[in-house]
């Protein structure tokens, strides 16, 4: 039912030669970017290290002066007392 169908052609078909043209390739303006992949690694890495360490710090600041305060209002309610 949904199987196509193909006209009926009394000839043979006909194939057509097509001509390519083979392009030079073009020279690149300036030096190859392949010595650069290693320094770019290396410098995406290392800023990834550093704002995991940066937030590493930051995190700890913050427990510790959370847990100052807390200390803090601990010691001054027992004197109180």
């Amino acid at each position: 039912m949904f199987r196509p169908q193909l006209p009926e052609s009394p000839h043979p078909p006909t194939t057509l030669t097509a001509q390519h043209q083979v392009q030079a390739p073009v020279p690149s303006a300036g030096r190859p970017l392949t010595p650069y992949v290693g320094a770019v690694t290396t410098v995406v890495v290392v800023g990834i290290v550093l704002t995991a360490l940066l937030a590493a710090v930051a995190v700890t600041a913050v427990s510790v002066a959370i847990a100052a305060v807390v200390l803090r209002s601990l010691v001054t309610g027992a004197t109180r007392r």
